[in-house]
């Protein structure tokens, strides 16, 4: 089904101060998941609503977090998220990072104990806007499994990178194994089979089955580059942020432990160099017009299908699952627990 947007928002807003959220955090954190609903993400979307709502009630979210900062240099920031919102908790700190890279020329911060942050596009893109070349990285439990290898033991680990380039900023946003598990979790709410090379079931099995999915490992993207890739941001986060590793990670699929992975942001102030953004906007145009393999198919760059999703979203609304939208608005109607589907387990 289809739901407008505003209305999208104003729900999963007015669903979180029902849970306890202030105002202005339950935006923020709203406002991430219906973006991510819009660019035609449902696995960082709605979806991932009523699992909050869940830790709220069980009191393993904070709703009023906004993260403890220590400065161990003039660039190095170390962030306690006190188990806030992963949005509230994120944007905290990068509002801090935007300004001392202001001063210093770069900013760092490690975050851990804060929740899920959602889809990293949201805060490189904004970060961006302001003229600053950031790059963000997250972990997660271990959910993937390394190349050659049958056992998850890696996080899928995304990654995002903004650079100011024009009118909008040039966005790159993608997880290091093949897909998210959020995006198996959608599959899996929908009873839709999943491509092979996708994941693998428990026994180390190739699987179209989700559900099968869910209880094995996913593949890292690009076989053994994907892999080094991933191992390499494990490894960087917890250097830094000194979160968990991904065997020992809790708490962004579940609703019993508090979370305890990490997540680092790294914050670049360009040095000033005139008609720059507009050259990378014109080498970016020329990508797109360049002569494509097939006809039919242009040339595009990350971001533009989001993008495109996004427009088509607002004209027509967001797609949502009916039972999921029901679900949510139920609750609201009449505060009662709310069906997470199973689809997290």
């Amino acid at each position: 089904m289809r739901v407008d947007a505003a209305e999208a928002r104003g729900l999963a807003s007015a669903l979180l101060v029902q849970f306890g959220a202030p105002s202005h955090h339950a935006q923020l954190q709203a406002d991430l998941l219906v973006e991510a609903q819009l660019r035609g993400h449902p696995s960082h979307g709605l979806l991932r609503l009523p699992r909050l709502l869940e830790r709220m009630e069980k009191g393993l979210i904070n709703p009023a977090a906004l993260g403890h900062h220590t400065w161990q240099s003039a660039s190095m920031l170390i962030v306690d998220g006190q188990q806030g919102f992963g949005p509230v908790v994120a944007m905290n700190a990068l509002a801090e990072l935007v300004g001392r890279a202001k001063q210093t020329g770069i900013s760092i911060a490690g975050i851990r104990n804060a929740n899920h942050l959602g889809m990293l596009a949201y805060y490189v893109e904004k970060a961006a806007s302001e003229g600053m070349i950031v790059l963000a990285f997250s972990t997660s439990e271990a959910l993937v499994h390394p190349f050659g290898g049958k056992q998850a033991m890696l996080g899928t680990n995304p990654l995002a990178i903004g650079i100011p380039a024009g009118p909008s900023p040039f966005v790159l946003d993608m997880a290091t194994g093949t897909v998210s598990m959020g995006k198996i979790h959608d599959h899996a709410l929908r009873g839709e089979p999943i491509p092979i090379g996708w994941a693998l079931d428990r026994d180390g099995n190739p699987t179209t089955d989700a559900t099968m999915a869910k209880a094995g490992s996913l593949a890292p993207f690009g076989a053994a580059k994907g892999y080094g890739i991933g191992l390499a941001i494990e490894l960087l986060v917890a250097s830094l942020a000194g979160s968990a590793l991904a065997p020992d990670v809790r708490g962004t699929l579940d609703a019993d432990h508090f979370a305890n992975k990490g997540d680092l942001f790294i914050v670049i102030n360009p040095p000033a160099q005139p008609h720059l953004s507009q050259t990378l906007a014109t080498y970016l145009a020329d990508l797109r017009l360049s002569p494509p393999q097939q006809p039919t198919h242009p040339v595009t760059i990350p971001g533009d299908g989001g993008q495109r999703r996004r427009t088509a979203s607002l004209q027509h609304g967001l797609e949502i699952d009916a039972d999921l939208w029901a679900s949510l608005s139920g609750a609201l109607a009449a505060p009662s627990p709310i069906a997470t589907q199973d689809v997290y387990s």
